[in-house]
């Protein structure tokens, strides 16, 4: 009977604590957009004041959509995320099945090689990678940004998968070698929906990085019909003066798609970071 309660205290106690960051991750979205739906006198007068009737205003909304093209931004921003996060998906559990599965010759140094990718910033090599786009002619194109975002979350993708990988069961494939499935069936079929929750904690920590990200898309597609979402909502960041209306509304938009796809992978993510933490 003491266990049993101590489980359930354990338990009150865990969801509390779940509960209580979860308020604290999601506060500065709150302000954000309970701010976005207010004058600009009322954001700096009281930030964390609920917009009333004599507040309350959608000018930042009506300049976001009158000025500039933020459909197209958004657009591109969810063609470059989406493309991108299914090419490391793909190209990381590819690797990582291969690492894990063959043993070969300079296994562990081509595992550790790819692993270097998440100590280096790929943004040291801005320079080389900008004169390789510009020699292969893809500045102010979507696929440059695709190039990038992919070598960019391979590393990180490739390491996780691999632990997750080994842990597949040898039996399930090798009844799948008997039964005559090929190396890409047992790939697709038996292992992928295995390592679910695994291919979940990848996407959402190369989702936000991608989405949120201004360095690359100011450097290798800064045109109007290559721009970003967030690379977009800078126009109305000047030297001088800034449209505060305008930049939280932007936010408050650029925020809704990667809450929404936060709440469809949350629960294999929790699972991928949680596995084989209780035995």
């Amino acid at each position: 009977m003491n266990k049993a309660r101590r489980n359930i205290w354990h338990s009150i106690a865990a969801h509390g604590i779940l509960l209580s960051y979860t308020v604290l991750a999601l506060f500065p979205v709150f302000v954000i957009l309970i701010n976005s739906f207010k004058t600009r006198k009322a954001i700096f007068r009281n930030p964390l004041q609920l917009p009333g009737p004599d507040t309350f205003s959608t000018i930042g909304y009506d300049t976001v959509l009158k000025q500039g093209d933020f459909f197209l931004y958004f657009q591109n921003s969810l063609i470059v995320t989406v493309v991108s996060l299914f090419f490391v998906l793909l190209f990381g559990a590819m690797a990582a099945f291969a690492l894990a599965e063959y043993r070969f010759k300079g296994n562990a140094l081509l595992g550790l090689f790819l692993a270097l990718g998440i100590m280096i910033p790929i943004r040291i090599g801005t320079v080389a990678i900008l004169k390789m786009m510009v020699a292969s002619g893809l500045v102010n194109t979507l696929t440059a940004l695709i190039l990038v975002y992919t070598a960019q979350g391979l590393p990180l993708a490739v390491f996780i998968l691999t632990e997750f990988m080994k842990q597949v069961s040898e039996d399930l494939k090798n009844a799948g070698r008997i039964d005559g499935l090929s190396e890409y069936a047992i790939f697709f079929r038996l292992v992928l929906p295995l390592v679910r929750p695994a291919m979940a904690t990848v996407a959402v920590f190369n989702m936000i990085p991608i989405w949120n990200d201004l360095w690359f898309p100011l450097i290798l597609a800064p045109s109007e019909a290559t721009k970003t979402l967030t690379l977009g909502s800078q126009v109305f960041i000047g030297q001088f003066v800034t449209n505060w209306n305008a930049v939280l509304a932007a936010l408050s938009m650029a925020i809704i798609p990667v809450l929404v796809l936060y709440v469809i992978f949350s629960r294999q993510l929790i699972r991928g970071i949680t596995s084989g933490a209780v035995k």
